[in-house]
């Protein structure tokens, strides 16, 4: 049998070795505790100013609890953008039906939830530097949305004729997407609404030695 000092200063040692945390997680949980508090300290901002902004918050998705602290303020504008957003709920249309100014570019989303179209005072909505190979349905359907901004995407196909039967839009910026020329020729058609795009580098070329 060991002695009780020895085994004592054995637990003791056992116990500090356990509690030990590595200095990288340590700083993980610094980050992730500074962003929280970022959150929550815009959220009180906009609680004043009816102008929320999680831009470079580190987020995932929006948090539950920015839903419950925003449950009696009207937002006008949200911005998400230069996150790790994937996806943004149905719900978000439902809390935040008021904005009329939306911004969710520098994110990882490829798809929108068909309830955004609910977003009836949308006016500014920007999806650029994102993984979007198609323009999502809702934008089509958004009553008010006049200026749209999809540039660095990957899109390839767009609804032309539902593009251009937006009920208010007046701007569409497409620059940097991979779309097809019959898309692009498509585009060209329409008048009622300002459509910018980029030319593959060497298609320009091509016909300009048609034209000679």
């Amino acid at each position: 049998m060991r002695p009780p000092l020895e085994f004592g200063a054995e637990i003791k040692q056992e116990a500090d070795t356990e509690v030990t945390v590595p200095p990288a997680v340590m700083i993980c949980t610094r980050l992730a505790g500074r962003a929280i508090i970022r959150v929550v300290s815009r959220c009180n901002d906009a609680q004043e100013n009816c102008n929320l902004d999680l831009s470079e918050c580190q987020l995932m998705q929006v948090p539950d609890a920015v839903y419950h602290l925003m449950r009696h303020t009207e937002l006008k504008r949200c911005n998400l953008s230069s996150n790790s957003i994937t996806k943004i709920p149905p719900k978000f249309a439902v809390n935040f039906n008021l904005i009329s100014e939306l911004n969710l570019a520098h994110n990882q989303m490829s798809r929108l939830p068909d309830e955004l179209e609910e977003l009836s005072a949308l006016e500014n909505l920007d999806i650029s530097h994102n993984a979007f190979i198609s323009l999502p349905y809702s934008v089509y359907k958004m009553p008010k949305l006049i200026n749209l901004n999809a540039s660095h995407n990957y899109i390839i196909e767009i609804n032309v004729d539902s593009l251009q039967s937006c009920p208010s839009l007046e701007i569409c910026d497409l620059e940097e997407n991979p779309l097809t020329s019959n898309i692009r020729s498509a585009l060209e058609k329409i008048s009622s609404i300002k459509v910018t795009f980029s030319v593959p580098e060497g298609e320009d070329e091509d016909w300009d030695n048609l034209n000679i």
